[in-house]
């Protein structure tokens, strides 16, 4: 498919997906949702790709929001509608197999954050400022932003990040939760591009299963949790890369991995 506001590329098993609207800090609107619904089911099928990462065009903005511009004229119907479709996209990302790095670059705001949010863990340039400004527009998260932060760093800092509207500092969000880790903005892209390819070597059967199991054990009891991740690992038991994996290991060679 070709893409209006998306830019993808693949090499060595990493995808590269840019949100392309510079001009437009990148903003959110309808279509690009379409869009990264689209690529996202495309990514997932690609049986080439086994990981991805996610950035913004520019220097400015990883994606600075949802375009005001298009909500500006929402009835409350045509609001929730948006919001659902937002929701569904980051959904769709959320349940992709295949790990997701967010490589934050400049302004992530709004669904801009939540977009990060919902991929596996999120790295971020010097320069990046993250924060939820709706409440200054008089309205409030819609694409699962409340959910997924509160999930991510509790209540009380998702409450003081989301009431304020602030945009807090690449250095608090690593001190809250929400970053992993900050680059000097020029080594943002290249030591995240190298974090995905380290990843794209390993066994990506173990890294989806294991994506599984933290994803759906947050929603159960702990010891229904252990279970899930037993059986889990049981099934691998069943596959050509845990064989070749373990002999691998005990012959002192490179796995090669068939994600079978």
């Amino acid at each position: 498919m070709e893409f209006n506001s998306l830019l993808l590329e693949t090499t060595g098993g990493v995808a590269k997906l840019t949100v392309n609207r510079p001009q437009s800090l990148n903003a959110l609107n309808g279509e690009l949702l379409s869009e990264l619904e689209c690529a996202f089911y495309q990514l997932e099928q690609d049986a080439t790709v086994k990981v991805i990462v996610i950035t913004g065009a520019g220097e400015k903005a990883f994606v600075a929001g949802a375009d005001i511009r298009e909500m500006a004229s929402m009835d409350s119907f045509q609001g929730h509608r948006f919001a659902l479709k937002g929701q569904r996209v980051m959904l769709a990302l959320q349940k992709m197999k295949k790990p997701v790095i967010a490589a934050v670059n400049g302004y992530a705001l709004g669904g801009g954050l939540e977009l990060a949010l919902a991929c596996d863990f999120i790295y971020a340039g010097d320069k990046a400022k993250l924060g939820f400004p709706e409440v200054t527009l008089g309205i409030m998260p819609g694409f699962g932003g409340t959910q997924n932060l509160s999930r991510l760093i509790g209540p009380a800092r998702a409450n003081e990040m989301i009431f304020t509207g602030l945009m807090i500092s690449a250095d608090k969000a690593v001190a809250w939760g929400v970053v992993n880790e900050v680059f000097p903005a020029e080594e943002l892209l290249p030591r995240t591009l190298e974090s995905a390819a380290a990843i794209a070597r390993t066994g990506l059967l173990g890294v989806g299963y294991a994506k599984d199991a933290i994803a759906n054990g947050l929603s159960m009891a702990k010891e229904d949790g252990f279970r899930y991740e037993a059986s889990l690992f049981g099934v691998l038991f069943a596959t050509k890369d845990q064989r070749e994996g373990m002999a691998a290991f005990v012959e002192k060679r490179t796995a090669n991995f068939s994600g079978e």
